[in-house]
């Protein structure tokens, strides 16, 4: 943004990346700067867990409760069961009730490491918006609000334009998620004085059709801001690895994957990732992305360590750090993910390839054999090269067997 924010929140946003387009800058600038401003962000119930793809969305949320705010999270119980069709090219899953209430239970856990729930003007409020959605009468909703929304604009809007482009089918259904998203800005002013909604840059259609409804139903001015879509320097969509989501649930990902998960970082993210995803100081952040060749690699520890205990607590993300120097460095176990496999079973024995692909270390045979082609997999730190090895009772170390690819992912197999 070239435009020189005088409020504290939206500075900090500006200088740490997190700005992609937002309505009126002045005018919301002078918000924030004269008064409490409540904002919201809402996430859908489409799994028992949000991954790190949501962590912007949960950052802003957390920056704004430290500069004075009042943040809103709203859980999508009621848009949940029409699906977001943004950044999709077929039609999401329809969801039971029970399914979103389970996955909405898992969803809630992720929030208390970031926000202070409470009733004080500054505590954090999480919502549902199915409380609203769930009792609408469609004859009345119609005819009160489907007057104010134009087909014509809608069709312009990423979310529905980029789907029928690419010739994708969109329901009726879908096509009402944005007149839904756009009530519940709606709402939300009305009933907590809501004037932000934030989200990520393919919701600008959906969060834009809110501030205009609320103009032409309630003569209010509220605002929308969005971040840029996040992609690693590959260009990998955030969030996802060869392996899959990484969960920010514990029951859904341990702590030490989550760890590595951002140990890993490649060195043109590792900037940008400590300004989103710490709240480390811009002068120590331009300290650490100075860094060069292997001293870079203290930065990347610095930032898994801090985006760890975020989202897990400093004192697992200090046991993280402190496991990763005894398997790197001292060549221990103690603290790495484990798996259990029963006496009989390595009794007879289980082949490196199986074993390998069922623990995820490996996509799949071919790719176990193309790693123990290329000298990466160890077995209690001995190098792998017969891919019809046997891993049995006599592989066990210190009540344990050490499994390793390459020299970041290590896993242990112990009897049980």
């Amino acid at each position: 943004m070239t435009y020189s924010f005088k409020s504290e929140y939206l500075t900090i946003l500006n200088e740490r990346g997190f700005i992609h387009s937002l309505t009126d800058a002045e005018s919301l600038d002078k918000k924030f700067h004269d008064e409490c401003v409540t904002a919201y962000i809402g996430f859908d119930c489409t799994a028992p867990s949000l991954h790190v793809g949501s962590l912007v969305q949960i950052m802003m949320l957390s920056w704004l409760q430290k500069t004075g705010h009042r943040p809103l999270v709203v859980m999508g119980g009621g848009t949940t069961k029409v699906g977001d069709p943004s950044g999709k090219d077929e039609s999401r899953k329809i969801l039971t009730d029970d399914v979103i209430a389970e996955n909405m239970a898992g969803i809630k856990q992720v929030f208390e490491n970031f926000l202070s729930f409470g009733t004080e003007k500054t505590d954090a409020v999480m919502i549902n918006n199915d409380d609203w959605l769930k009792d609408l009468n469609y004859i009345a909703f119609l005819r009160d609000y489907g007057k104010y929304f134009s087909v014509n604009r809608m069709l312009s809007f990423d979310s529905v334009k980029l789907r029928l482009e690419r010739e994708q089918n969109l329901s009726f259904l879908e096509f009402n998620y944005m007149i839904l998203q756009a009530y519940d800005f709606v709402e939300l002013y009305r009933r907590y004085g809501c004037i932000l909604q934030m989200g990520g840059s393919d919701q600008w259609g959906n969060i834009v059709s809110g501030t205009d409804l609320a103009r032409r139903s309630d003569d209010a001015q509220i605002f929308g801001l969005t971040t840029p879509l996040l992609t690693t320097a590959s260009g990998a969509k955030m969030g996802k690895t060869a392996s899959g989501a990484v969960w920010l649930n514990r029951d859904a990902l341990s702590d030490w994957e989550y760890w590595q998960f951002w140990r890993n970082t490649a060195d043109a993210d590792v900037g940008r990732f400590l300004k989103l995803f710490t709240f480390l100081p811009i002068q120590e952040i331009a300290r650490l992305e100075s860094l060069q060749g292997a001293e870079l690699n203290e930065a990347k520890k610095i930032l898994a360590t801090q985006a760890t205990a975020l989202a897990r607590g400093m004192d697992n993300a200090l046991l993280c750090e402190h496991t990763a120097k005894t398997a790197f460095e001292q060549g221990g176990i103690a603290g790495l993910p484990e798996s259990f496999l029963k006496h009989d079973v390595l009794k007879i024995g289980l082949g490196i390839l199986d074993i390998l692909c069922d623990l995820n270390l490996a996509e799949s045979k071919s790719d176990a054999r193309r790693h123990i082609k290329g000298g990466a997999i160890k077995i209690n730190d001995i190098v792998i090269t017969d891919e019809k090895t046997m891993l049995t009772l006599d592989n066990m170390q210190d009540n344990g067997i050490k499994i390793s690819v390459g020299k970041k992912k290590h896993h242990i197999v112990r009897v049980g």
